[in-house]
């Protein structure tokens, strides 16, 4: 499958669930759609893109109707998806559009991805929800979440699978315990789509933020906001621009001049995927990320608590005490290993010692988690 994707020859590269890596269809679409934007860019930036500002003699805006292509994938409707750059700028609209008062609080866990707890402190008093790692029962998280919520809980953000560990979360159980308080659910779904099956209006939750470019296949930066219609009156992008007050949908389709060209890739992505076998490809990076899991704590002599059903395509692994414990010396191996084996992998510092996040895509193999061991077997 390395054929397929404009990778480095030579590289191992184990970091997709980072910011992903383009099939070269999915940036030939891109690149065809960049030509015709070119060959009359008023036309069609201004009447064909969005339908804002006056008539296009198309059916539907273009934007429209990739979104809707989109929301099919993920299990919902067209007119409650919008394209966003990537998932922490959906984070931003909702969070600074929200009325919030004085004591107000966001409840965010501490293993939430970095930029969006910068989102939450800058809008409103945060509280840390402390959430174990690892751990064996995901059914913990749940009871966590419920225990942490307070009368002056106002929004619970929740992943449905976390960046840094590399779990999938029980988003639908955690958002039903959240809103039976009344407390409002924004979910992070930055890895989910392509990764694991999604019905967003099914797990019951108020905003869903994902990216495309991950593991969907779009070109970057390419994400959607999902918002239910309950929740869209009030919603605006960061952005204000001349759709201001027209509604959902029209404010988000034209934030400015910009290149629309990785929004409306997105179903060549999704195309990518489903003439691979969408089960099959998801199949075969879930059986190569557990593999992989296993192989390494078999050869390591070590223990990996995390069950195979909170693992997908990437899985969180404990490396050997020796390699270090600290995040200077995680900082020190991920150079180390790109620099001077050419593997790109993230080391993070979790509990006091040093865990590899290790991304399975289609073009990976068992012989890249080889080289990926024998480099850090190496620096013991």
């Amino acid at each position: 499958m390395l054929e397929h994707f404009p990778l480095e020859p030579g590289a191992i590269y184990l970091n997709h669930g980072t910011v992903g890596v383009t099939p070269r269809r999915v940036l030939e679409a891109q690149q065809a759609i960049r030509d015709q934007i070119e060959r009359h860019p008023a036309r069609y930036l201004l009447r064909e893109l969005s339908g804002l500002t006056a008539s296009s003699g198309l059916e539907q805006p273009r934007l429209r109707a990739a979104a809707q292509q989109v929301a099919e994938f993920l299990g919902a409707r067209a007119e409650d998806l919008v394209f966003v750059a990537n998932a922490t700028t959906g984070v931003n609209a909702v969070l600074r559009s929200l009325s919030l008062e004085a004591g107000d609080e966001i409840l965010i866990p501490n293993l939430a991805y970095g930029a969006v707890a910068n989102a939450a402190a800058f809008v409103a008093r945060e509280v840390r929800l402390e959430l174990p790692f690892p751990v064996s029962d995901p059914g913990v998280y749940v009871e966590r979440v419920e225990q942490a919520l307070t009368p002056r809980t106002k929004v619970a953000i929740l992943d449905h699978l976390t960046s840094e560990t590399a779990l999938i979360l029980p988003l639908a159980e955690m958002a039903e315990r959240a809103r039976a308080k009344g407390v409002l659910v924004l979910a992070d779904g930055a890895h989910a789509p392509g990764q694991i099956p999604l019905d967003l209006p099914g797990l019951g939750v108020d905003w869903y933020v994902a990216n495309l470019h991950k593991w969907a296949f779009a070109p970057r930066g390419c994400g959607i906001l999902w918002a239910r219609p309950e929740r869209q009156p009030g919603l605006h992008p960061p952005v204000i621009s001349w759709g201001l007050d027209g509604g959902f949908t029209r404010e988000f389709d034209w934030v400015g001049t910009q290149d629309p060209s990785a929004y409306l890739a997105a179903p060549e992505g999704i195309r990518f995927m489903r003439d691979l076998g969408l089960e099959a490809l998801r199949q075969h990076n879930h059986a190569l990320a557990w593999g992989a899991a296993r192989m390494l704590m078999d050869r390591w002599n070590l223990r990996l608590e995390t069950p195979q059903s909170m693992i997908g395509s990437m899985v969180t692994l404990p490396l050997p005490e020796g390699l270090g414990s600290s995040p200077a010396e995680a900082a020190g191996l991920k150079d180390a290993l790109l620099f001077e084996a050419n593997i790109e992998v993230p080391i993070v510092a979790l509990g006091g010692r040093l865990w590899a996040r290790i991304s399975a895509q289609v073009y990976n193999d068992l012989s890249d988690i080889e080289r990926f061991a024998q480099a850090l077997e190496e620096r013991l």
